[in-house]
């Protein structure tokens, strides 16, 4: 909102030294945000001359320009020699002189400067080179704008070019501060000066008998609620549409950011800024009949005041005349009604009209307007009759018009909220102590009746405050006017004992651990087609369930995702797209996996403003699907990149499962692989994984179609693990292994087994065979071929051995691990590769 100084002054008591600064100062206190300070950046010397005398001259560009001789009084050098292009002023025209030494907007210096064959000096200036409009066409005649001032005249204050604003930030919920009304009620509040509101002014009654046909016919109204509640006309007779804009209104209206259209319709402008209603006037004698005001036909048609003719939905609400529409109520007029330099006789609207309905009209038609911003944040409801009564005074006294005998008004009854607050809610709230005296001060002054009751007080809000609801906005007022700078900034105190739960400090141990081994985090969106889910969110690539959203943003991807891996897949695909081949990437989230036949979304009618039992927090809980938390890993490229002396070590099964043991070593839990069979993986290297006999998820390399198909080039291998259960799984045992200072003794052993054998089998029967002494175990070779009988697999495991008090001789390592060879051969008939 842009709030001109001047017209500021002209309801609140303010010093004429006061600056933007100061003004800034006050208006942040009471909760606005600054924004800019403006004005015409005009800088003198800038005066009234007249043209005494001027030359046409030809030019070899086919232009023709005037050699000026302008009087611009004695005390500024007498008559002076000025080149100008403009060919709208004749001899004895009385313009705008800028001097050498002036600066206009743009900054654009003024100086005397040869040209044309002779010497400027100074430059007669336009309304747009002075910041007083779009109006290039020419120069400003002072005629033309109701001025006869002397010559030499500081043409600066003439025009109000000395004028200032402030710019703030207006929020959505406070629209009575779109007005200078509204401004100067909270400037008044910050400073504690003197009020005056504009809305108190007298009005003129419209006599009795004489009325306007005017029908309200809103027979769809939005969520319960008619689209207008208060329209009141008024008409003026007799004006003349072609007298020009006063000058100090001009500039305010400049200042405000609203270009001058016309006197007419400046006049309705000024009052909208002024009061904060919006204001319509309708050219008297191109109406058909009274108004009447009603919701739209669907696909009916108005040509609005910008030249679209528009489709009109029957949401719309509508002016209407017997011709049919001539307006888009409160957001824009119509053509065929509009004002212009022929209107003589006027009728003017000012009405209140429901916020959401014209919300929703202005966003439907993409057609946002002062007057809609105003009405879909709330306008008061009580002061159309005074904006219209301001507009018949402006046109009567400005336009030479007569105040006409016919009007018309839709009361509104309005009653305001009334809110009990308890005494002492506000200090308790805000934590600063405001007294029983002051709470209610400062309530009456921002407009509310405030009456004692037992414990606190009743308050009725005022019309003008449609965002004062309930005892917490009360409260919200009371400690913004009294000072937000009086709210104390303490940092509550954390009680002992609390942090991370052992959920959340396990899952950050896992992205911990995976991040420090090269593994870059990503986060793809949980949105994925149903063709993904069937894919990779089932073993068999069988059609499973999926939630599926009821207003998707994008409509290849409408469900909610069963996997992680396609996400991983689509940012591969980006990532190798843009040159990066070499990834190795993990995300960590939710899935989404509904049980078949369930029915989710149900609403849980529960208090809004209290926690819900757990009864209710259950009945919550089942009307989602279970959306437990995953791990997955995507490989591609190299894992290590070539280098001299080393070649490129390609990203295959060995990098996924690497990175499956770090997750499990995070979570406190050993994880197993078995070979199995999945729908997006290829056929003899997939496995699944495995943590205290339950199945925890996957590994393996995508299917080459699959990688064909997601446009993934070489071998791309993937893990997805269910974190939730894994760290279930683990529990909260925590292992202190005690560490020995001797000496470890290391023996290998290669076991014959059928190939159907796992080798995670082979490794678990080793460990519980060779007892406490064996210390670790590691596969280091399969090998299958000559010298092995058809079916058969050599296993070949590290084995290290250790005790804690001791060093171990050979014989005893020998023999534990003889110990586990013989449970591997009781198993699997596993014997001692020759």
């Amino acid at each position: 909102m842009r709030v001109p100084l001047s017209w500021l002054r002209d309801f609140v008591e303010m010093s004429d030294e006061a600056t933007t600064d100061d003004v800034f100062a006050s208006l942040v206190s009471v909760g606005f945000e600054e924004e800019e300070a403006l004005g015409f950046d005009v800088t003198g010397p800038v005066v009234v001359g007249q043209v005494v005398s001027f030359d046409v001259e030809p030019q070899k560009n086919g232009k023709n320009i005037r050699w000026c001789q302008v009087d611009v009084g004695a005390a500024n050098g007498g008559v002076r020699g000025i080149i100008c292009g403009a060919q709208n002023f004749h001899p004895g025209d009385k313009v705008v002189v800028s001097l050498p030494g002036a600066v206009l907007p743009g900054p654009f210096p003024i100086s005397a400067r040869k040209t044309y064959g002779h010497t400027s000096d100074g430059m007669i200036a336009s309304a747009k080179e002075l910041g007083l409009g779009d109006d290039h066409d020419g120069i400003i005649r002072l005629v033309e704008w109701g001025l006869d001032p002397e010559v030499g005249t500081d043409a600066i204050a003439l025009l109000g070019l000395d004028g200032e604003a402030v710019d703030v930030n207006v929020t959505p919920d406070r629209g009575y501060a779109l007005s200078i009304r509204g401004m100067a009620r909270e400037y008044a509040l910050a400073t504690g000066a003197s009020f005056t509101d504009p809305a108190a002014r007298p009005a003129t009654e419209v006599a009795a008998g004489s009325g306007f046909a005017l029908a309200i016919d809103d027979q769809r109204p939005i969520r319960g609620n008619h689209g207008v509640k208060q329209f009141v006309v008024r008409t003026v007779n007799g004006v003349d549409a072609s007298r020009p804009t006063p000058p100090w209104m001009r500039s305010r209206l400049q200042l405000a950011g609203v270009r001058s259209l016309g006197l007419l319709i400046d006049i309705t402008n000024y009052v909208m800024i002024e009061l904060g209603n919006p204001i319509h006037g309708y050219d008297a004698d191109r109406l058909s009949g009274g108004i009447t005001v009603r919701r739209a036909d669907k696909g009916e048609k108005l040509t609005t005041l910008d030249g679209a003719e528009r489709t009109l939905s029957d949401e719309d609400l509508l002016i209407t005349d017997e011709s049919g529409p001539i307006g888009l109520a409160g957001v824009m007029g119509g053509a065929s009604t509009e004002l212009n330099d022929e209107t003589a006789n006027v009728v003017i609207e000012a009405a209140a009209f429901e916020s959401v309905s014209i919300a929703r009209t202005a966003r439907r038609h993409k057609l946002p307007s002062e007057a809609s911003k105003r009405f879909e944040r709330g306008v008061d409801p009580l002061i159309a009759h005074a904006a219209a009564q301001r507009v018949v005074d402006l046109m009567v006294e400005l336009a030479g018009g007569t105040a006409g005998s016919v009007g018309a008004e839709l009361e509104y009854a309005f009653q305001g909220e009334t809110i009990e607050l308890p005494e002492g809610f506000a200090g308790g709230l805000v934590g600063v102590e405001y007294d029983a005296v002051l709470q209610q001060e400062i309530l009456e002054k921002i407009g509310c009746t405030v009456t004692r009751i037992d414990g606190g007080f009743s308050v009725v809000t005022p019309s003008w405050r449609p965002d004062l609801t309930d005892k917490w906005t009360l409260v919200e007022e009371i400690a913004r006017v009294d000072g937000l700078d009086k709210v104390p900034s303490i940092l509550p105190t954390a009680p002992a004992g609390r942090g991370y739960t052992r959920e959340q400090s396990s899952r950050r141990r896992v992205a911990d651990a995976l991040a420090a081994t090269g593994l870059v985090e990503t986060i793809a969106f949980p949105f994925v087609s149903e063709a993904a889910n069937t894919l990779y969110g089932s073993a068999s690539g069988e059609k499973v369930a999926m939630v599926r959203l009821a207003n998707a943003l994008d409509q290849t991807a409408p469900f909610l995702r069963r996997s992680l891996v396609p996400g991983l897949v689509a940012t591969a695909h980006r990532n190798l797209a843009r040159g990066t081949t070499d990834l190795s990437l993990f995300e960590m989230g939710s899935v989404f996996l509904p049980e078949e036949g369930m029915t989710y979304g149900t609403d849980v009618n529960y208090a809004r403003a209290q926690r819900p039992t757990d009864a209710q927090l259950a009945e919550i809980h089942a009307s989602i699907p279970p959306q437990p938390r995953h791990v997955a890993m995507l490989f591609a490229g190299d894992i290590a990149s070539k280098q001299p002396g080393r070649a490129a070590e390609a990203a295959g099964l060995d990098a996924a499962l690497d990175a499956v043991r770090t997750v499990g070593e995070a979570a406190g839990i050993t994880i197993e692989v078995e070979q199995t069979k999945r729908a997006a993986l290829h056929p003899g290297r997939a496995g699944k994984l495995v943590a205290a006999g339950v199945e925890i998820g996957y590994v393996g390399e995508l299917h080459p179609d699959v990688s064909k198909e997601a446009d993934l080039f070489g071998r791309v291998t993937v893990a997805e693990l269910d974190l939730d259960r894994l760290i279930a799984l683990a529990g909260e045992r925590v292992t202190v292994a005690h560490l020995s200072t001797y000496t470890a003794a290391t023996q290998d052993v290669s076991l014959v087994v059928g190939q159907d054998v796992a080798a995670a089998e082979v490794r678990a029967a080793l460990v519980e065979g060779a007892g406490e002494l064996l210390e670790s175990t590691r596969l280091v070779d399969d090998y299958r071929g000559q010298g092995l009988e058809d079916g058969q697999k050599s296993l070949t495991f590290a084995l290290r051995f250790r005790a804690a008090d001791r060093t171990l001789t050979a014989a005893e390592a020998t023999e534990a691990k003889l110990a586990g060879v013989a449970v591997a051969e009781e198993r699997f008939g596993a014997h001692i590769r020759d």
